[in-house]
């Protein structure tokens, strides 16, 4: 929560990632697992709210819920939701973002997601909320990687598109633009990212110290 409360206190919007506790609760947070930031061997996934709440993260605070992170920003500044949600599953993780959001109508926040059934979920049950498909070409190769876009698009509708700045400049990125989708792209860590940014995309996701 200090970085979002520094994020606000600057006036920038906010990028986040989100999964679904065991009760269906979205909270913020990246990884699937609580290795990484808090050393201890258990899935997001199979923790219920009241447990990963009390979880203790190394700056000393604990796994925000996504609706405590709205009501921090109060519509004050944009947020975009990345919704971290595995294969065919999505309904759960997109319920509860979806209930959230309906407690802020008006506030400036979007919905993204590596998934395009997520992407899908928001476009059948709430159209009017903006969403984006994000997508990297890191990994894969041409034929792969051309295909699954394809799909990925056709499946997901987008209203934006958000790229793997190491992707630009591609077709990824003009195809996109040319039939009127804006792209923003991640994630933006120096001057040169930054330049590339501005020639090739509408909007940046940035790193603290690099915007």
């Amino acid at each position: 929560m200090a970085a979002f409360d520094a994020a606000i206190a600057g006036g920038y919007g906010i990028e986040c990632d989100v999964r679904a506790s065991q009760d269906g609760i979205a909270f913020v947070f990246h990884d699937t697992s609580l290795t990484r930031m808090a050393g201890r061997d258990a899935m997001v996934a199979r923790l219920d709210a009241a447990a990963l709440e009390d979880v203790a993260l190394p700056d000393g605070g604990t796994i925000p819920r996504l609706s405590a992170l709205l009501a921090r920003c109060g519509g004050r500044v944009p947020l975009l939701v990345e919704i971290k949600a595995d294969g065919r599953h999505v309904e759960t993780l997109c319920n509860a973002v979806a209930r959230d959001l309906d407690g802020w109508p008006g506030a400036p926040v979007a919905v993204m997601s590596f998934n395009p059934r997520a992407v899908r979920w928001f476009a059948r049950h709430r159209p009017a909320q903006a969403r984006g498909l994000v997508v990297t070409q890191q990994g894969k190769g041409r034929l792969r990687g051309r295909i699954e876009r394809a799909l990925a698009l056709w499946l997901a509708n987008p209203d934006f598109i958000a790229c793997d700045i190491r992707d630009l400049p591609s077709s990824l990125s003009r195809r996109p633009r040319q039939q009127g989708r804006p792209m923003l792209t991640w994630t933006v860590r120096s001057r040169a990212d930054r330049a590339r940014a501005a020639a090739h995309a509408d909007q940046i996701i940035f790193e603290a110290g690099h915007g």
